[in-house]
């Protein structure tokens, strides 16, 4: 990949079309990882990237007052990350994995099993599971809203415990809450698979998709979801604004090489919402309780920082903002961020990145493709020209754009935990 800053230009990343190079490869990173006393944190803001607004032509971060990250940004190495290839949108599941230094091509994994996870649910080998959302449709069946006006985390609990009375033939049932309009469900029993498409057409104004296997062996399985899906209605009918439910992200749970084993690091994370606590726990981390507030992540972290030496911390709300499509509440997140930053910076961490597992535009409503903002601060990182931390400005940084499953490595390597190669 081209990483000269003045090959790709903001409006050139749009059409990025450069291969992505491979990363460090596990038997590398095994034989080359070192322990050390250093300290990285990878505090990830989700849906940071933007696109510029029709009235302004300034992005969310380029409309943001975010002076402490600006400054940051003038002593750090800058570019943008490319979660997992060019012109590919990401899920937030790919997205972090290629943060924590797995290629999201080779690891990959339903958000159903992230959410059973992130909730503490004892997912077994064989359970099949996947992530439900109430929503609410039409008298034509058409998705109006796919959160259902984000209910309380209460009344989906009180919904949760009316599906759980469904009997099915051939799986056990079980049916969790996690947070507002989402829930996690389980299939236990003999001879799942998770091979059964989504029916969440992730639109509104569609319906939901009906319920199908992706291949021969998920038959059986998708019959038991589509009788699960049928008795659901009736109990659904009269709990407005939830009177129906998308599914997506099928998944059992895998066995992935931990943090720990192939890059020699304790990890922590410091997330408060189920599915990026449940990613942090397939790759080996700790994770740690949490409030929902900026404060609370910084007191959590202080408290804990003598403990761990890679700390991955959750920032959601830029990126519910963004998928709101509302573009000033997006500014004002991001601004929460600059206000509580310089916290994160005193705790003196070796290596610090700042990011994001995606880009998601509030013009847009939805995650994009497009190459996601990103420094790296360190005594040992190079700072080059980029002067403030947004788009226009992050071109100039001397990272380019680069795959996102590099970004580990490279903190790695800042923090003197990289022994070198060869003679």
């Amino acid at each position: 990949m081209n990483r000269s800053a003045g090959a790709i230009g903001y409006g050139g990343l749009q059409a990025l079309s450069a291969i992505i190079e491979p990363a460090m490869d596990f038997d590398l990173a095994r034989r080359l990882a070192q322990p050390n006393g250093t300290k990285i944190l990878l505090f990830v803001m989700d849906g940071l990237g933007g696109l510029p607004h029709p009235e302004t032509g300034r992005t969310e971060l380029d409309t943001a007052y975010t002076p402490h990250l600006d400054m940051i940004a003038r002593d750090s190495a800058c570019g943008f990350t490319v979660p997992v290839a060019p012109g590919v949108t990401p899920g937030s599941g790919p997205g972090h994995l290629a943060l924590f230094g797995y290629d999201p091509l080779v690891y990959n994994i339903g958000r159903g099993a992230l959410e059973a996870v992130g909730i503490d649910f004892d997912l077994q080998p064989a359970d099949v599971a996947a992530r439900g959302n109430f929503c609410t449709v039409d008298e034509a069946g058409r998705i109006t809203d796919r959160r259902a006006g984000r209910i309380s985390t209460e009344r989906c609990a009180e919904i949760v415990s009316e599906l759980r009375e469904i009997s099915l033939d051939g799986a056990q049932l079980v049916v969790e809450p996690v947070r507002e309009h989402r829930f996690v469900l389980v299939l236990r029993g003999d001879g799942l698979s998770d091979a059964v498409a989504d029916t969440d057409p992730q639109a509104e104004g569609a319906q939901p998709l009906p319920v199908r296997a992706t291949a021969p062996e998920g038959e059986a399985t998708a019959a038991i979801v589509r009788d699960f899906v049928q008795k659901s209605k009736s109990i659904l009918a009269d709990k407005h604004p939830v009177n129906a439910l998308l599914l997506r992200g099928f998944a059992k749970r895998p066995d992935w090489p931990p943090l720990s084993e192939v890059f020699k690091l304790n990890p922590a994370a410091v997330a408060y919402y189920p599915m990026y606590r449940g990613l942090a726990r397939l790759v080996g981390m700790q994770t740690l309780a949490v409030g929902p507030g900026l404060g609370d992540s910084l007191a959590t972290l202080r408290e804990n920082w003598e403990r761990f030496d890679f700390f991955f911390v959750h920032y959601k709300y830029t990126d519910t903002a963004g998928e709101d499509g509302n573009f000033d509440r997006k500014v004002a997140k991001l601004e929460e961020v600059d206000a509580a930053i310089n916290g994160f910076v005193e705790l003196e961490p070796d290596v610090l990145m700042i990011g994001g597992d995606h880009s998601t535009p509030a013009v847009m409503a939805a995650h994009s493709w497009h190459p996601v903002p990103f420094l790296m601060r360190s005594k040992n990182a190079r700072a080059d020209e980029c002067d403030a931390f947004n788009e226009p400005a992050l071109v100039k940084g001397s990272l380019g754009t680069f795959p996102a499953k590099e970004a580990l490595p490279l903190a790695l390597a800042h923090a003197g935990r990289l022994q070198k190669y060869g003679a």
